[in-house]
């Protein structure tokens, strides 16, 4: 039973324990966190990894009027339960429970909805701007990882707090990982100042020193700053942060609460910008975590005992099992780059999350990580392309946004054969709102040159993974929804045939009927063709077409399907506005085909709440009944 935690429902009771308590609410913190999150998943590794420094960082400042933002917000956990949300912590990531991101929503202790990495310190200077034109004093703590520092944004908005010399705390996160080990110049130049302490040992010398000299003697205090920025130069290399208008600070232990409240509390009170470097290790506090904090960066359901995995079913629990379409994306490129030695794969710090991490092993030289940065990832492909190379771009769907502009200018307008594998398209369930991938058809469709498709299970993604690799006419995006797909094998046509090769533009007849049309896309092929057995049943005969693309459409089969079927219905796994069925849509409207009507059957223009695919389907009606009473309606 945890004595410490049950007395805290806020940070204001969280004050009122003696320090010498705070570690042992850290490690009942913990244990909440592991209870909880091998029952629903979540990210385990980062947030006990920064247990102690939430702790910290609440026990000093007076949230939420001092506002802490979390990058990412993967390490939010404790933060959660710490303020105010101890009691509702069991239903996180859960439907209608509480986020597993932070979310302005649910608390005022949470600043901003996050997500995405690298957002938080240029979101910080803005608050920090418009607190000072208030000439309020309120303070503004960002907390990021190592990883997330390396993203470009986090870099820009450095630049800027330093040439601004606002009093901004921005607390760096270091635990040598992103979700994978974090690659990189910025972590090995990390490396070398935590490597280094002869440096922080001098330092703390030469301050003592600086501090004892008296008043009047200004050019000695000059003198002891120069011979500081010597040694700083002589055995850092430089600090970039320093040099970036940041007093900087560390590497401190991140889990000694005594030392981390002693150094926050000097360093809130500064009146610049300044960087306080905390090392901590993912998955403190738990063993199988510590060992492999890769496996429980976004844990599944797992046995606390052994560290095995486990999925929830239908209120039953099963051991994992079933083959991905990521699985099968990795089994393709190994296959593809064995063929052709100019395949080569990139990834944004997610070699295993896009099933990469065998290509990697096979072919190091052709694999490369860039880190958090997708806006690199795709600029660098142009560049691989340019050179005569076949670059494959795995990206969850959601993070490809952050590259649109690169899409378009790096990429399309130069004609250049990249193929974008977008894992993770559609509804990804628990992770919620910032990490759906609703809006890649819509942000990929209207760009000039792009070849845009989706399989309708594994054996057509492989299918589509060979035509993209000999596809050089210009970029090519494939998008496939996260987890297995074995409902998906049903699609295989009954009667024996093989499944038909993928043409540019060409669709597959999957059944023929008189009444209605349904163009089904990707993961909703078969819904569409369930859809279509229950209409059965109420004797309405439906055609059903799995698209396969998106752009270009087939053409000739949606004009010769319009001189005979006049209703047409399209499902797809994203916003409608925009999507695959405002397609179809501009296409009739492009022929003057007038008397033709065509329903789009999606989800709606919104940020999708967070829980299981299953029920996020149901909640939006995207179930075969619902399909078909929608049909039944316009019929």
């Amino acid at each position: 039973m945890p004595q410490l935690l049950n007395q805290i429902n806020s940070p204001k009771d969280l004050k009122k324990l003696p320090i010498e308590k705070l570690p042992e609410l850290a490690e009942e913190i913990r244990q909440e966190i592991i209870k909880v999150i091998c029952n629903t998943g979540g990210h385990l590794a980062s947030s006990l990894g920064a247990v102690d420094l939430t702790i910290a960082l609440h026990y000093l400042l007076n949230a939420p009027i001092d506002r802490i933002l979390w990058d990412v917000g993967h390490q939010a956990y404790a933060h959660k339960i710490l303020t105010g949300r101890r009691t509702r912590f069991g239903t996180i990531r859960q439907l209608g429970g509480l986020s597993g991101f932070p979310n302005k929503n649910e608390s005022p202790y949470d600043i901003f909805t996050v997500g995405h990495s690298s957002t938080s310190i240029s979101n910080a200077l803005g608050l920090i701007t418009a607190r000072d034109l208030k000439n309020k004093n309120d303070k503004v703590t960002v907390v990021i990882g190592d990883a997330a520092l390396g993203g470009g944004m986090a870099f820009e908005a450095l630049n800027h707090a330093g040439h601004l010399k606002k009093n901004l705390l921005v607390v760096l996160n270091d635990n040598e990982l992103s979700i994978s080990p974090t690659v990189g110049a910025l972590s090995k130049y990390l490396n070398r100042i935590l490597t280094n302490p002869l440096y922080n040992r001098i330092r703390k010398d030469s301050e003592a020193l600086i501090k004892k000299v008296p008043k009047f003697g200004y050019k000695a205090y000059k003198a002891a700053k120069r011979f500081e920025e010597g040694l700083k130069n002589l055995l850092t290399a430089g600090i970039v942060f320093e040099e970036m208008g940041f007093r900087y600070f560390g590497p401190i232990d991140g889990h000694d609460i005594n030392l981390l409240i002693e150094i926050l509390k000097k360093v809130i009170e500064l009146k610049e910008p300044v960087l306080l470097h905390v090392i901590t290790k993912k998955g403190r506090g738990y063993k199988y975590a510590e060992e492999c904090p890769e496996k429980f960066h976004s844990a599944s359901p797992f046995e606390v005992e052994t560290g095995i995995k486990r999925v929830m079913s239908d209120g039953e629990i099963q051991f994992v099992k079933g083959r991905t379409y990521t699985d099968v994306f990795g089994e393709c490129l190994v296959e593809a780059a064995k063929k052709s030695d100019k395949v080569v794969a990139i990834t944004a710090a997610m070699p295993d999350g896009t099933g990469l991490s065998e290509f990697a092993k096979l072919f190091p030289d052709r694999f490369f990580d860039v880190g958090i940065a997708e806006q690199h990832a795709v600029g660098f492909a142009a560049g691989l392309a340019r050179g005569g190379y076949k670059p494959i771009v795995a990206i969850y769907s959601t993070f490809l946004q952050r590259a649109y502009d690169q899409i378009i200018h790096d990429v399309a307008l130069q004609d250049l054969p990249v193929v974008f594998c977008l894992d993770r398209a559609g509804l990804v369930g628990e992770d919620g709102p910032t990490h759906h991938g609703l809006f890649d058809l819509s942000y990929l469709r209207h760009i000039p040159k792009m070849v845009v498709m989706a399989p309708k299970d594994t054996e057509e993604l492989r299918l589509m993974i060979d035509f993209a690799v000999q596809y050089n006419n210009g970029p090519i995006a494939i998008r496939y929804p996260r987890g297995a797909e074995e409902k998906q094998k049903t699609t295989v046509p009954s009667d024996g045939r093989m499944m038909p090769k993928v043409e540019l533009g060409k669709t597959e007849v999957l059944r023929k009927g008189k009444h209605a049309v349904i163009f089904a896309l990707g993961s909703m092929v078969c819904l569409g063709q369930e859809a279509a057995s229950v209409l059965d049943k109420e004797g309405v005969s439906t055609t059903v077409i799995n698209a396969r693309f998106v752009k270009p459409l087939d053409e000739e089969l949606l004009m010769d399907l319009s001189k005979r079927v006049k209703l047409f219905f399209t499902l797809e796994e994203g916003v409608v506005d925009g999507g695959f069925g405002s397609a179809v849509l501009e296409f009739f409207e492009m022929e003057k085909i007038w008397d033709v009507k065509v329903k789009r059957i999606g989800l709606p223009s919104a940020f999708i709440e967070h829980g299981s695919r299953e029920q996020l389907f149901r909640r939006y009606n995207l179930t075969p009944e619902g399909i078909a009473a929608i049909i039944k309606e316009y019929l």
